[in-house]
């Protein structure tokens, strides 16, 4: 039964709901990882238990981009992305706050009725337990509850998830994913690392070589190590959704061309429906090698049959 508003609201002051108790799931959730998806759970409980509404409040850009736009964080997921991924957890609806100077200039002890002055039926807020908020930072969860408390708002505060004795955070996720270690990136996600973006037209060199490529453009703002990768594959057709195995280039090129920008090439290891023009989603499993430049043309076609090798004992 679809919902009677829409999922995805760029920002507090568009989104209106029914008048049903509000749960809200909030931060910044990039990467949507496993310590993310604890505090999502106990919004989505909370609204069966009540008979109300789910839903997370998120923000972009990330705050870096106001505070050190030199050089903010890159994030694991876009916008788009972590949208899809939220909806995937049982949430309701989504709302993409606009992280601007006005909304970080909002006092902590002004944000929970900040929210409620746009979000009437709002009931309970759900964060980790190392959230903060407000204009600089100086609002922690131990005030965020005294605030719930004054504001008829449950603050459900949730313990950090742990593993390898550790806790994860988006940060050592991204530190994962930039060093090629796919498996414990993926393992923190609870699902494999993906990118999103659309095939183009390349100069068909795979196909001289025996190992025909899709070609797509990065468009993450963080970036894997330059290499090559078993990948999935997987594209919308006429008969549904078909995921592909595969291998992936992702760099820039050296051997045959002065790239300015990087690019994802992937043959793919079975028969492969997609072309120029088709919108396709990688998902990363194992960082194989890093990228290199060869001596020629002869050269790369040995070394990409090695690779396909290693791929297919991968995926065998």
């Amino acid at each position: 039964m679809t919902a009677p508003f829409p999922f995805h609201f760029h920002n507090i002051e568009a989104a209106q709901f029914p008048a049903k108790p509000l749960h809200l799931a909030v931060g910044m959730f990039d990467g949507v990882h496993l310590g993310h998806q604890a505090v999502i759970e106990t919004a989505v409980h909370s609204a069966l238990a009540s008979n109300g509404i789910c839903g997370a409040l998120t923000f972009w850009p990330h705050p870096s981009c106001l505070f050190n736009p030199e050089d903010p964080v890159q994030m694991i997921l876009s916008p788009e992305m972590k949208v899809e991924v939220l909806k995937s957890h049982n949430v309701e609806f989504v709302i993409e706050q606009d992280f601007d100077a006005a909304f970080a200039s909002i006092e902590a002890v002004d944000f929970i009725q900040h929210l409620k002055t746009h979000l009437p039926g709002l009931y309970s807020l759900h964060v980790g337990s190392n959230w903060r908020f407000g204009r600089k930072r100086v609002g922690d969860v131990s005030l965020l509850v005294q605030l719930g408390r004054e504001s008829g708002v449950h603050v459900i505060n949730v313990e950090r998830v742990h593993y390898d004795g550790e806790a994860i955070s988006s940060t050592r996720i991204r530190n994962y994913l930039t060093e090629g270690e796919m498996e414990q990136a993926n393992a923190l996600l609870a699902e494999v690392y993906f990118t999103m973006g659309k095939v183009i037209a390349g100069k068909k060199l795979g196909r001289t070589v025996g190992f025909p490529t899709l070609n797509l453009p990065w468009t993450q703002g963080l970036r894997l190590p330059f290499g090559v990768y078993c990948v999935e594959v997987e594209g919308e057709t006429t008969v549904g959704t078909i995921i592909l195995k595969g291998v992936a280039n992702f760099g820039m090129r050296p051997t045959v061309e002065e790239a300015f920008e990087p690019l994802i090439e992937v043959h793919a290891l079975e028969d492969c429906p997609f072309g120029t023009g088709d919108s396709l989603k990688i998902r990363w499993h194992r960082f194989l090698r890093p990228e290199k430049k060869f001596s020629g043309v002869e050269e790369l076609r040995d070394q990409i049959g090695k690779d396909v090798k290693s791929a297919k004992k991968f995926w065998s």
